[in-house]
């Protein structure tokens, strides 16, 4: 059981790093779970949905390290705040919540008419490997492509964002639905490429990841506690704790990870991502032609 622990930690660690980072948490989750699975119950069933559910319990630890580093734009000003600040937090939220709307819309709408028309859902469809590989070599390609082309940003912080730019970053955090996309990924990217600077472009993904993730953990939740009410499965102290130390370890990491981002940016273009995730991709196409897995 000891050997379980473990992996939830480096579940926790990596979905920690790779949430923030343009490198996709999701797909980095489904190749360590595709040869490091769960095995502390001998239901597989139970397995697969707890694991759908400790996906995005993780991703909500991560978000947890929002509110300790921008505690100041997330929450509301207090009552001595000035009319200017109580302005800005508002324009902020709204175009959150504006960019949040394509994601939302995109994904239940998907979701819906796969497995109405094919019996089975968005995951089902796209939580695979190979789609993992594909998704990181593109998007890495693109990300080299954005920045040997070079940009001249119009937009220098995050309040300069306009309510179009907005929506149409969101429109790009739709296409993080495909796994191995990352929704920071796709995030930076359109909004790099609608001229929004690296720095800003990095803050608004992260607020975004705040309605985008805890939608997504709801519905997650709902799902899973369904399941085990209509299975009469009891959660064991067992699972649990797994939960816990892969929260508990994604959170703290993320403390540290969003901090590494935004000093990178600073100063680096966002070529080694792209590099990064081309070099992966391509060796896990090689790794799945090696072993027939396609």
């Amino acid at each position: 059981m000891f050997f379980e622990y473990l992996k939830a930690l480096l579940y926790g660690i990596l979905e920690g790093v790779t949430e923030w980072l343009p490198i996709s948490s999701t797909g980095h989750l489904i190749l360590l779970a595709d040869r490091l699975p769960f095995a502390f119950s001998s239901d597989p069933i139970f397995l697969s949905e707890f694991w759908e559910f400790f996906e995005v319990a993780v991703q909500l630890g991560a978000i947890l390290a929002l509110p300790v580093l921008f505690s100041e734009r997330i929450f509301p000003p207090k009552k001595e705040s000035s009319p200017l600040q109580k302005a800005v937090w508002k324009q902020l939220w709204k175009r959150v919540i504006l960019a949040s709307i394509p994601a939302a819309l995109a994904g239940i709408l998907l979701d819906r008419f796969l497995e109405h028309l094919t019996g089975k859902d968005l995951q089902d469809w796209l939580y695979r490997p190979p789609v993992v590989a594909l998704t990181l070599i593109l998007y890495g390609i693109a990300f080299l492509c954005v920045d040997r082309r070079g940009r001249s940003f119009s937009v220098f912080s995050i309040e300069e964002i306009s309510n179009r730019k907005a929506f149409a970053v969101g429109a790009f955090q739709a296409l993080s639905l495909v796994p191995g996309t990352s929704r920071s990924g796709s995030t930076i990217l359109g909004a790099t490429a609608l001229g929004i600077a690296r720095k800003p472009a990095s803050e608004f993904s992260f607020f975004l990841a705040i309605p985008a993730l805890c939608g997504a953990s709801c519905l997650k939740a709902i799902g899973f506690f369904g399941f085990l009410r209509e299975s009469r499965t009891v959660l064991t102290g067992t699972a649990a704790g797994l939960l816990f130390v892969g929260c508990l370890a994604s959170f703290l990491v993320s403390l540290v990870s969003i901090r590494f981002l935004l000093n990178f940016v600073g100063r680096h273009s966002f070529r080694a991502f792209g590099i990064y995730r081309i070099a992966l991709g391509a060796f896990v196409l090689v790794d799945l032609f090696w072993k027939g897995g396609f």
